[in-house]
């Protein structure tokens, strides 16, 4: 799931270099400027907010520096990557999808979604204990608004403890998986541990339940959840969706590249359901490699990320201490 214009937008992870001898910029550090913003209006939109990383002094937020969230959701590749196979995957699940199906606008505003989902991502990731809970909050009020009857004859209601529990399972699942494939260094099976287990303190504040809090539990989970999910017509339409995904030719061969390795992340029972034969030869020497080689390319044309800095910032600050 973990989402590309202008210049206000671009301090979201930072800005391109220019030649000081002459005061203008080389032509690497113009594709550089031009890829920031691309970027950044594509994941965050027009305005970062850095209001709600950067104060109050001292405040960690739900996680802090030293956590697990911190390090898996701060790695763009693997979270671009796994948010896509987030969506594959939770798009299985019926009554999940009839509730996008009927209430979302991700059909006529596609990057407007995407821009939300990583905004929620990152304030409740990074952002201050009070904006955090203010992301939280604002779901909350709107999830009671959004029920129905599926096509299949039964009710769902976006509020419902187990569709939260399975949105979230399948998001962080999704999320570490993308890690494991694309950082340079994986966790070990105890940090994995500890990641579902800190992860689990944004689904119980949105209302779910029995949330898997290691990889045992999520595997299980997935198990037992297994016999309910299914391929259905908006599941198949986010995924041709997600294939044809861009405004420019170049970002659509970029989602193209990144929706290919989404797939290589979930389970082979996923992948037979959604009818997606990409052979295990072409996943791993294709597609993961070129989504890594996007993911070093998104890293240098971004830089140092202002959001996470300023959260940093903030979070180790002495309580009391300017910003």
């Amino acid at each position: 799931m973990v989402g590309w214009s202008g210049n206000r937008s671009g301090a979201a992870y930072g800005t391109g270099s220019s030649d000081a001898s002459t005061g203008l910029r080389s032509p690497l550090a113009a594709l550089r400027a031009r890829l920031l913003a691309e970027i950044n209006a594509t994941v965050h939109g027009p305005d970062l907010h850095l209001e709600r990383y950067d104060r109050p002094a001292g405040d960690p937020g739900l996680f802090g520096p030293d956590s697990v969230v911190w390090r898996v959701h701060g790695h763009p590749a693997g979270m671009l990557v796994g948010g896509f196979a987030a969506l594959l995957l939770q798009s299985l699940h019926p009554l999940a999808m009839a509730a996008v199906d009927a209430h979302s606008d991700f059909r006529a505003d596609p990057t407007g979604r995407l821009n939300r989902t990583a905004r929620f991502v990152t304030t409740t990731t990074l952002g201050s204990t009070a904006a955090a809970e203010r992301a939280i909050a604002g779901v909350r009020r709107i999830h009671p608004r959004i029920s129905g009857t599926a096509p299949d004859g039964r009710p769902y209601r976006a509020d419902d403890p187990r569709l939260l529990t399975w949105v979230h399972t399948a998001e962080v699942y999704c999320f570490l998986t993308g890690y494991q494939a694309f950082a340079a260094t994986p966790l070990s099976a105890a940090e994995s541990d500890r990641y579902y287990a800190e992860a689990v303190r944004v689904a119980e504040r949105l209302g779910a339940r029995d949330v898997p809090r290691s990889r045992a539990e999520v595997a299980a989970y997935l198990a037992g959840i297994r016999p309910e999910l299914r391929v259905t017509p908006p599941a198949l339409e986010v995924l041709r969706l997600l294939r044809g995904f861009g405004r420019s030719r170049r970002e659509r061969a970029a989602v193209r590249v990144l929706t290919n390795a989404s797939i290589g992340l979930l389970p082979s029972w996923a992948r037979a359901e959604l009818a997606v034969r990409r052979p295990r030869l072409v996943r791993a020497s294709w597609d993961r490699p070129l989504a890594r080689t996007g993911g070093r390319i998104m890293v240098w044309a971004c830089g140092p990320s202002q959001i996470r800095a300023a959260a940093h910032a903030r979070a180790t600050a002495l309580p009391g201490q300017a910003g």
